[in-house]
């Protein structure tokens, strides 16, 4: 069954990832690229570590989404500046470097999304 359920993990993994490129390289637009990319984010890293923790912690979407939400608040304080590292490209892309509540909703939206889709799962396979 870990087996299968790492299959799955995989193929999400990479579906969500092909949509997060895409949007990256395609969409410049005021909802899909700003707010369906920090939804999708969270549920691409749930995924990812779902492959390698196919079935605990159970909580990990809603531990995902913290790690978001943190992220999001270290950019408040320009966390990237605090640590001398604003003349590095990938590490300010990575961090990011603008805070945005409207982003925190959106991590706690994905993390809520895959925690549900993983409830469906769970119930589905108990049959």
């Amino acid at each position: 069954m870990k087996n299968k359920t790492r299959i799955t993990y995989t193929l999400i993994f990479i579906l969500l990832l092909l949509a997060e490129i895409l949007i990256g390289a395609f969409v410049n637009d005021s909802f899909i690229r700003p707010y369906m990319g920090d939804v999708l984010v969270v549920m691409l890293i749930c995924s990812l570590l779902r492959i390698f923790f196919a079935e605990k912690p159970k909580l990990l979407p809603i531990y995902t989404a913290l790690f978001a939400v943190s992220v999001e608040i270290l950019q408040y304080f320009d966390f990237v500046k605090l640590l001398g590292l604003e003349g590095n490209k990938i590490i300010s892309i990575a961090l990011g470097r603008t805070f945005d509540i409207k982003d925190i909703i959106c991590y706690i939206a994905g993390g809520i999304i895959f925690f549900a889709a993983e409830q469906i799962r769970r119930k589905a396979n108990d049959r």
